[in-house]
């Protein structure tokens, strides 16, 4: 089971685009049904993203970045480079999909995927808005076309 999961911001521009793609992927898969891939749309749900990713046997996490880099440039990335364990804390609106990924691998163990891969875009614009840049949907249509090459490629999720 290939689980994919897009995290982000619909009312702050660009840290929508992976909701964005999320959403296009669901889309994709209504017309191309997959019965080894699921698609979830976790917007800023740390928690959510850590039980949804359960019973996978691969995950790829689609966010916006912020790291001064060009925008729209996207990093693919490892998830073992990117877990991390939550800071002691009662708020869990804190508790983000890096932190997910360590827990979910903590509490679920051998039901947690081994394999997850992280898409990061870098952002242009994150004040309150609707839009994404230019530059940002440019990218996240690439990031959308390998995603949809993958699932085609029906690779033993």
């Amino acid at each position: 089971m290939l689980t994919i999961i897009g995290c982000g911001n619909l009312n702050r521009n660009d840290d929508a685009v992976g909701v964005i793609i999320a959403q296009h992927l669901q889309k994709y898969l209504a017309e191309n049904p997959n019965s080894h891939v699921r698609v979830y749309d976790c917007g800023t749900a740390g928690m959510e993203v850590m039980f949804q990713a359960r019973g996978s046997r691969q995950l790829i996490i689609i966010d916006a970045s912020s790291t001064g880099s060009e925008p729209g440039a996207v990093f693919k990335v490892p998830g073992k480079e990117l877990e991390a364990l939550p800071e002691p804390s009662y708020n869990l609106h804190n508790f983000r999909w890096d932190n997910a990924l360590a827990a979910g691998r903590k509490i679920f163990q051998n039901d947690f995927p081994k394999e997850v891969t992280v898409y990061l875009i870098e952002a242009a614009n994150l004040d309150f808005g609707l839009e994404l840049s230019p530059v940002v949907k440019h990218s996240a249509d690439l990031v959308f076309e390998e995603i949809t090459a993958l699932i085609s490629q029906n690779i033993n999720f």
